[in-house]
């Protein structure tokens, strides 16, 4: 079947805001078997929405509108799908009530425009929102379907995932895609599919659907399957086959996180851990924090950005720094060195490098970061070289350090 997304809203044309509830949507509709075909982006403008509308119902069987619901005069979705649909607006007393119960519990006064809210299109079947107060909408015309939904996007996934997504599978009897993804950070994505290109084909000659969805210092494989969870061993073997070819690429599966594999590792070992950090600036202790519990495993960091904090903090010779500079293999190894010592943990990582976009030299150019993780007995050390851009240079790096880290853990236990 085929499925078609508009998206309202003058701020997403100009690109203040950017479009993230097209994509969501696009992803779980997928899960369910439905394709989108087609996706509109238009203004708060009534003869705009009634033509893409139009448009919309006239060649797609499921059509979902986001945005231009709220209670101020520019969000006409509403008044609009009343005029299209032929019908008139009426209070609905459980919508007005759900609403009341929002502002009281809030300690916040409701006005006339919020009451309004409860006000929605006969015609429609309301689809309630528990996470705010623009309620959703349900139409039917000549076959098919069409879902206005609040713009805001925990509001309109709420909405998706408490009533939508169920509804829309039975009502149009889909069968739900079973898929399956595997993470990977360290290897780009053109190498990887040289890698395994054997392996690819072979998963398109048995019709599965193969996405490659790369991001940052990570790449996504996800094996897709429209005959359900009846190819689930065919894909278990496919990622077992990738798994046992790049095991010190392959980190987890489907939400895992690269900070959640090394938290669990560490837990396992009853070992700590601790950063010494320069251009990452505090953002390899970040991704470790942000998983809940680390306070176990995680004792603390030194963002050293400065010649005199890598000598003074975390104990770096300054000759070590005369001779060879901060972007370093010896500056680094006394950086994780001191820091482990100094944080008084099993493993220090540290860092040091060039994120850019300015600061590179002929033999050290823009990317250029040294890493290290100090342990009992040794300290490891790697380069990699990265590209001109600071943002993703940062982001890469901070996989690459814990990427590291998770080979050191697995080959202690090994």
């Amino acid at each position: 079947m085929k499925a078609e997304l508009i998206s309202i809203g003058d701020e997403l044309l100009i690109g203040q805001t950017i479009n993230t509830n097209a994509s969501w949507l696009g992803s779980e509709l997928a899960l369910q078997g439905i394709q989108v075909k087609w996706c509109t982006t238009i203004s708060d403008d009534k003869e705009d929405i009634l033509f893409t509308v139009d448009q919309a119902l006239n060649r797609s069987q499921l059509v979902i509108i986001t945005g231009g619901l709220g209670p101020t005069k520019d969000d006409i979705t509403k008044h609009t799908l009343t005029e299209y649909f032929n019908t008139e607006l009426v209070i609905d007393p459980t919508v007005l009530g759900k609403i009341q119960d929002y502002f009281r519990l809030r300690g916040r006064e409701m006005l006339e425009v919020n009451t309004m809210q409860a006000a929605l299109p006969k015609a429609c079947t309301i689809i309630p929102n528990n996470h705010g107060t623009a309620s959703g909408m349900w139409f039917e015309k000549n076959g098919s379907v069409l879902i206005s939904l609040p713009g805001v996007p925990y509001e309109m996934k709420g909405l998706m995932k408490d009533y939508l997504l169920e509804k829309i599978r039975t009502h149009f009897n889909t069968k739900a895609l079973y898929h399956k993804t595997i993470l990977t950070t360290g290897i780009g994505e053109s190498f990887l599919a040289e890698t395994m290109a054997d392996w690819e084909n072979r998963i398109r000659a048995l019709d599965l659907g193969l996405a490659y969805l790369p991001s940052p210092g990570l790449v996504k494989l996800r094996i897709s399957s429209y005959k359900g969870e009846a190819d689930a061993p065919v894909i278990d073997g496919f990622f077992k086959e990738i798994e046992e070819k790049l095991p010190q690429h392959v980190f987890g599966y489907e939400n895992d996180t690269l900070p959640e594999v090394i938290g669990r590792l560490l837990l396992k070992e009853g070992k700590t851990v601790g950063t010494v950090e320069s251009c990452t600036g505090g953002g390899v202790a970040n991704a470790i924090v942000s998983v809940p519990g680390s306070s176990i495993y995680f004792q603390g960091s030194l963002t050293t950005y400065s010649y005199e904090l890598k000598t003074k903090l975390a104990g770096v010779n300054p000759a070590t720094l005369e001779k060879f500079g901060a972007v370093s293999e010896e500056t680094v190894r006394e950086m994780a060195i001191g820091g482990r010592e100094k944080l008084g943990v099993d493993y220090c990582i540290s860092i040091s490098g060039v994120a850019g976009p300015d600061g590179g030299t002929p033999d050290k150019p823009v990317g250029t970061v040294w890493m290290a993780i100090a342990l009992a007995g040794g300290c490891i050390t790697k380069k990699i070289n990265l590209g001109d851009n600071r943002e993703r240079n940062i982001q890469m790096t901070i996989f690459a350090s814990l990427n590291m880290l998770r080979n050191v853990l697995l080959t202690k236990r090994s």
